[in-house]
């Protein structure tokens, strides 16, 4: 076997070996939530040691990064489906968009979970955690799911329906919004006063998160 093909054969086992640990994150996330997931759990679920996972990811930050990678993936085609089930009018594609984003979220917690965690990260923090590589896997795939929210937008600017000055920010604050939202879904409860300075607690559903989501990214490119 040739220099070359050796090369070859070794990086298709590497990448082979990275997706294998890849899909136990994700699953071990699913399964067991994103803070209850270890890096001895996910080497004991594919079936090596941990120190064989430090030589493909520099630690769990890049893990956590590369699995919203898988998620925003499947979200980018849920996103798609229900801007083109809802016709041609962009406020109602835009109500489909961002519930279908909303049902993703609560369908799929843990990627609430990653996703609000490598937020929480200062940019330069991140950089130190994080490869180039797998922040531009990173960015590559938030971009491309926003770009449904983003071309709905536009659509909405240039009939007249949207007033917005700038749409991928209004897209991007979307994103950070919705997931604050969804963090909320996942508590299932709002504070609120019973009387001056009585706190007293009352349930929130997921369809109702939902519902405001929407109504609210509506009333925001609409404009008053």
């Amino acid at each position: 076997m040739s220099t070359p093909s050796r090369q070859s054969a070794a990086a298709t086992r590497r990448r082979a070996r990275e997706q294998q640990i890849l899909a136990a994150t994700r699953q071990l996330f699913d399964e067991s939530g994103v803070r209850d997931a270890q890096i001895d759990d996910i080497a004991k679920a594919v079936g090596i040691n941990r120190a064989i996972i430090y030589r493909h990811f520099s630690g769990k930050e890049e893990l956590f990064a590369l699995a919203v990678e898988s998620y925003l993936e499947e979200l980018k085609g849920r996103l798609e489906e229900a801007a083109a089930g809802a016709g041609k009018d962009p406020v109602d594609r835009l109500r489909a968009v961002v519930g279908a984003f909303v049902d993703y979220g609560l369908e799929y917690p843990a990627f609430v979970d990653c996703a609000q965690t490598l937020m929480r990260r200062p940019g330069p923090e991140l950089l130190e955690q994080v490869s180039e590589g797998a922040l531009f896997r990173l960015g590559r795939a938030i971009t491309a799911c926003l770009r449904t929210l983003k071309e709905t937008l536009d659509d909405g600017i240039a009939s007249g329906h949207f007033k917005v000055e700038d749409s991928a920010l209004v897209a991007n604050y979307m994103y950070a919004s919705g997931l604050g939202g969804l963090q909320l879904a996942r508590i299932g409860m709002l504070v609120k006063e019973s009387s001056p300075g009585i706190p007293t607690i009352s349930r929130i559903s997921g369809e109702q998160v939902k519902k405001f989501l929407v109504s609210t990214a509506v009333s925001l490119s609409t404009g008053p």
